[in-house]
Order: structure tokens, then sequence, then C-alpha cells
């Protein structure tokens, strides 16, 4: 015997639609018939009006009733019956529809390893703001012409080798490329096979957390530091140890009482203070490595931009036992968005590394890679590197002149050889954090230098990039900078 589906009066008047509304009008319906529906307004075996009496009610066509009807039997929300109207099924208690005016109910709680990645700090900058973002390079010099041409080019030459997840350790063009490039640029001696790409520098260190740390772990890093590469390595429960760094006395690296499992360095232009490791540092570290079978991340951040002498060789050209990563990225060279960067790794970890490639899924678009090996294979690569060092010279000196003559009683800037920023330490008594914040609100990106510092006492400084702006962008931001400095003194 069947049952006879329950009359209850309809509830209309929680039905509303807006026709000046961007949202569609049997969407808004949906939306209005879902809240009865999960709230109970109408019990569930309820019938609901016919579509013609429902459109007659709304003053809506006839059609806009039967969509939405549809939309709520195709989720489950109705029973359709042949010749009869449809009836609410009964659904399982579960959250109700909350009002727009209610609270929103409090998420569940993330994981340990959850509430640690959501605490890191982060500094991306925002659009149109050129002035001055810590290593920002010049997108508007960049030949996009050139390189529509290229992504052009392979997207419709590509063939099915281009749009499938293949070569996940990166496109074989790309690695040799790369391969070629390193060895004449910075000294690095590898084979393509031990080259892998990856989405960006920051991708790099999350994946080689994840792969060379246990919870514990000791993990030695420069302060002050990148402090992306330590949110990377503190999610992964790393213990993070101090190498003290500075404009006169270089890396500090003392022989380890316990030797640390990772050691993480940017020995070409030292981030943030842009100073160079010298050899006798460079060869202690490797020392340090060697003894204690420790693993060396060389990141080499912007080791391209050097302004007296040839760039310095990679540490991973001297390495003989197989314990530096070298990782690289493109952001500095080509543009930031284009979040391609690579590693270096020994020959036994290569041969593994795809795996975890798989499950992490840390690996770039193949039609991107391959436009990117056809522009350094071109050579397109080293004449747009060799015009920005000779833009990013001039912008330099005039950087530093400018702030020379409108700063000089409120920020001495470091003299660093190599980068597209540099350190400006702030005279004693003015807090970089609050000169940040005031020139955010005059449109500058700065960065303040005690956020570099995690385990010592920070230095005062900003963090300044120069090489996005034009003479009349730098000295329209050195004037916003005073002004926030400034308002900060009060």
């Amino acid at each position: 015997m069947h049952r006879r589906p329950k009359r209850q009066a309809f509830p209309l008047d929680m039905l509303a639609v807006d026709r000046q509304s961007g949202e569609h009008l049997s969407r808004q319906l949906y939306h209005g018939l879902v809240a009865i529906i999960r709230n109970r307004s109408l019990a569930p075996g309820s019938e609901l009006p016919s579509t013609r009496s429902l459109a007659a009610e709304l003053g809506l066509g006839r059609n806009t009733i039967v969509s939405a009807y549809d939309q709520l039997i195709t989720e489950g929300y109705l029973a359709n019956r042949q010749g009869a109207r449809p009836v609410i099924v009964d659904l399982p208690d579960g959250p109700r529809e909350t009002p727009p005016e209610e609270p929103p109910v409090p998420l569940r709680a993330p994981s340990r390893r959850g509430e640690e990645l959501l605490s890191q700090h982060c500094h991306h900058g925002t659009a149109g703001r050129f002035a001055f973002h810590p290593g920002m390079p010049d997108a508007a010099s960049f030949p996009f012409g050139v390189w529509g041409r290229l992504v052009a080019r392979r997207a419709s030459h590509g063939g099915e080798t281009l749009f499938g997840t293949y070569d996940v350790t990166g496109h074989p063009a790309l690695k040799e490329a790369i391969a070629g490039y390193l060895f004449s640029a910075r000294g690095v001696r590898c084979r393509p096979e031990q080259i892998v790409i990856t989405t960006g520098a920051q991708a790099a260190f999350d994946l080689l957390a994840r792969l060379l740390l246990d919870p514990g772990d000791t993990v030695w890093m420069e302060e002050p530091g990148y402090y992306g590469a330590k949110a990377a390595f503190t999610v992964a429960g790393a213990r993070i140890v101090p190498i003290p760094v500075d404009q006169e006395r270089g890396w500090r690296l003392d022989p380890p009482d316990v030797a640390p499992r990772l050691i993480y360095v940017t020995p070409a232009c030292q981030h943030p203070l842009g100073i160079t490791m010298r050899m006798e540092e460079r060869l202690r570290l490797l020392d340090i490595a060697g003894t204690g079978n420790s693993w060396v991340i060389e990141d080499d951040f912007d080791g391209e931009y050097r302004f007296q002498g040839r760039p310095v060789p990679a540490i991973q050209s001297m390495d003989r036992s197989g314990c530096v990563i070298y990782v690289g990225t493109f952001a500095k060279l080509l543009f930031p968005a284009l979040r391609v960067g690579f590693m270096v790794l020994p020959p036994e970890l290569a041969g593994r590394i795809g795996n975890a490639l798989s499950t992490t899924g840390q690996f770039a678009p193949l039609v991107l890679q391959a436009a990117l090996a056809d522009f350094i294979t071109e050579g397109h690569m080293s004449r747009h590197l060799k015009r920005m060092r000779r833009i990013y010279a001039q912008r330099r000196q005039l950087f530093r002149d400018i702030v020379a003559e409108r700063l000089r009683d409120e920020i001495t800037l470091s003299p660093a050889e190599a980068g597209i920023q540099v350190v400006g330490y702030l005279r004693p008594g003015i807090d970089d954090i609050k000169v940040s914040q005031a020139a955010a609100r005059k449109a500058i990106n700065v960065s303040p230098l005690s956020k570099y510092f995690q385990e010592t006492a920070a230095t005062q400084g900003l963090v300044l990039g120069y090489a996005a702006c034009d003479a009349a962008q730098t000295r329209d931001g050195v004037e916003r900078l005073a002004a926030a400095i400034r308002e900060t003194l009060g």
C-alpha cells in the first residue's frame, strides 16, 4: 500500500527572487528551496506546488520553476513521480542552512602540522606596487613578444608529449638546457638526469624538507635568513639552529657538538644581506657536512646578478661527496609568475625522485617547460640577462644615490655587491615593522629586516628591492618611504 504524500501549507514567504541580481532566477529559486528542505520547513514526504501554480504565485516563467525542480531532483532533494507533483525526500539530519545574520559555525581544528603551516610568515606584496618589493625583477623589460611566440609554437605543435602528465621530473629538453647553462654560468657539474624541475624554489624546499627530515632533526640556517625555507623546515618538524651571518664576519661556522641533518645556505648572494661566502667558509662548510654526513641545500638566490667581478662558482662545483643539493629558480631571471624552479640532486636521490613528485604533484606544465627550453637554447635568455644586468646596475646606483641624498640620517645602505635588493639599516630608535606598515599605507612594499631573525636579537632595518623601478618610480618611492619614516617617528 502506497503512503499518500503529505499535504502541508507551502511557506511561500521563504522564497524571494531579486530581478536586479546577477544570479539567474532559477538558481535563486533553487537556493531558496534547498533552504526550505534542509531546515525542514516542509516535512519529508510533502508535495511541492505544481510548476504552474508556483510560477503564477511568484510571477515567474514556468520554465524557471521546471529548471529549479529538475536540479533538486538530480541532486536527490526531491523524488519525481510520473504525472504527479514531486515530493521531498527524507534525508538524514545534517547541517541546516545558516541564516546570513548568524555567525558561521567554527571550523574543526587542523592538525598540529597544519596549524604550524597556517602560522608561517609570508610576504608576496601587492600588484602594481613596484617600490620596493624585495627580489622583484623588472617584468616590464621582459621580451614577452618572443616568449608568447615560443609558447604558442609549442602549444600548437606539442603533440601528445606535452599535454599529459609525462616526464614528471622535467621536460628532457629543458633539463639539458639548464645543465648547459649551469655549467657555463655557475660552474655546476651535473648530467641532465640529475635535474628536477619544480614549481619554484619554495616547492623544492617543501619537497626536500619532507624527503630529508624527520621530526626533531637539526637544521642549520643562516641568521638572518630566508623565512620561506625556514617555514618549510619548521613545518617538517625540524629544530632550527642559527648560523650567525653579518657584513663584517661573514658566516660563523663553528664545528658542531652534534652534526646537523641538513645545512641551508645562500652563498652566492646571502638572503637578505647580499654578501658572498668566502672560499675559506665554503671549504669549512663542506668539511663539516662531510664529517657529519649532513645534507647541504645551496640556494642560489640572485647568484646571476653580481655587479663587481664575475659570478662566483657554486659550492656544488666543489662537492666531491654528493652532499650538496643545488636549488635555483627562474623567478629573478625571467618573472616570478612563471613558477618554474629546479634542483640538482645527487644521482642516487635523483633516480627515485619521480615517485615523490607524483605523490605531491609538484611539477610544472610541460608546455611552459618546452617553451622555456627554447628560450634558453635559442639565446633569448642570455641576451635578456645581459641587458638586465646593465639596467639593474644603473638602477642600483641611482637608488643608492637618492637614498643617500634623501634619507642619509635615517638609513644606511649595506655595501652588498650582488642581488636585486639591498638592506637599509635604520638608525637607533626607528622600528622597522612600524615603518613597513606605514609604508604599506603609502603603497610601498618593503620587508622589515627583523622578520629575517628567528633565534637571535633582531637588527632593525628594511629589505628594499630596487630592480622593478625606473628613475621616476624610484624618486617617488623614496619620497613616500621618507614620509612613512616621518609618520613613524611622530
